[in-house]
C-alpha cells in the first residue's frame, strides 16, 4: 500500500485541519504518515514551516501533500509560495462560499476556535474529564447521579478510552464501571450501579481480540487466555441482554463511532 506524507499547517493546533485531513484521506487505499505544524503565526514561523515541507519533500519519492489553515495572508502566502507540496488551503475552499451564502465578510481572526478558554462549554468539558478520570473503572460511585452516562463491560474492552472522549469532544460525564467474573456468579450488577440503570450502555468485544488486547498487557495468564474472554463476553452480553441494557460492540469501530451512538442512544442533549 502506497504511503503519502501529509502536513498540516495551522495558526492554531491543527487537531480540527487533521481530523478533516483524514476524513478526506479515508477514502483513498493509501497509508498517511502525519506531520502537524501548529501555532504559525507569524512570517518567520511560516518560512520554518515551509523548511519543514521541504525536508519531508526531499526524503520522500512524493510530495507531500500539505493541508493550511491560516487565516492570515501574508502568512498564508509565504507558506504557499513553497513548490515542494500540493496544497489544499482548507479556508480558501470553504470560507469564501460561506461569505458568499451568507452575505458577510469573515472575521479573519487567528486561532478563533481555540480563544474559548473562558467559555461555558469549554469549561464543562474540563469538568467532565475530571469527573470521568475520577470515575474511571468503578473507582468510586460517589456523585455518581452527576454522571450522564454510564459504561459497563469487561475490563479492556474501551471503556475507558470512550469515556474520555465523550468527556473531551462533546462535554459528557461518563463513568465506567467493568463486569467482572463476581459479577457473574452472583449474576448481578455491580451494587454501585443500583438506581442508576436507565444511565447504563454497554460494551462488548469479540473475545479473540479482547485475548489479543489482554496478552500485550498480562501475556499467558489466564486473565488473557481466549477461553477466560470467551466466557466474560458471553456473560456480560447475556447480563446487558437480561437488563435490557442498551450496547455496541467496540471489536471494528472507532471510538468516534461508538461515541456517536451512545449519544443517540441515551439522547443526551449536547
Amino acid at each position: 500500500m502506497n504511503t503519502r506524507n501529509i502536513v498540516i499547517v495551522s495558526d492554531g493546533t491543527g487537531i480540527t485541519a487533521e481530523n478533516f485531513a483524514h476524513s478526506l484521506l479515508a477514502q483513498f487505499d493509501i497509508k498517511i504518515k502525519d506531520h502537524r505544524v501548529p501555532f504559525i503565526d507569524s512570517v518567520e514561523k511560516a518560512h520554518a514551516a515551509v523548511q519543514k515541507i521541504k525536508d519531508i519533500a526531499a526524503n520522500s519519492t512524493e510530495r507531500p501533500i500539505v493541508f493550511t489553515t491560516l487565516v492570515n495572508s501574508e502568512i498564508n502566502a509565504a507558506v504557499h509560495g513553497c513548490t515542494e507540496g500540493y496544497f489544499i488551503d482548507l479556508f480558501t475552499i470553504f470560507v469564501s462560499p460561506l461569505e458568499a451564502e451568507l452575505g458577510m465578510k469573515s472575521n479573519h481572526t487567528s486561532n478563533r476556535l481555540y480563544h474559548n478558554a473562558d467559555s461555558m462549554a469549554y469549561r464543562n468539558r474540563i469538568e467532565a474529564i475530571n469527573f470521568s478520570l475520577a470515575h474511571d473503572d468503578g473507582q468510586t460511585n460517589k456523585n455518581l447521579n452527576e454522571a450522564d452516562v454510564i459504561l459497563v463491560g469487561v475490563s479492556r474492552c474501551g471503556k475507558t478510552p470512550t469515556s474520555l472522549y465523550l468527556a473531551m469532544q462533546h462535554g459528557i460525564k461518563a463513568a465506567n464501571c467493568p463486569l467482572i467474573p463476581e459479577d457473574f456468579e452472583r449474576n448481578s450488577l455491580p451494587s454501585l450501579l443500583d438506581g442508576h440503570r436507565h444511565k447504563l450502555f454497554g460494551l462488548s468485544i469479540e473475545p479473540q481480540r479482547l485475548s489479543e488486547i489482554r496478552n500485550e498487557r498480562r501475556p499467558g495468564s489466564k486473565y488473557a487466555s481466549i477461553e477466560n474472554c470467551r466466557y466474560e463476553v458471553n456473560e456480560v452480553e447475556r447480563m446487558m441482554k437480561r437488563h435490557n441494557i442498551p450496547s455496541s460492540s467496540s471489536t471494528h469501530k472507532s471510538i468516534e463511532e461508538i461515541a456517536t451512538t451512545i449519544l443517540q442512544e441515551i439522547k443526551i442533549d449536547h
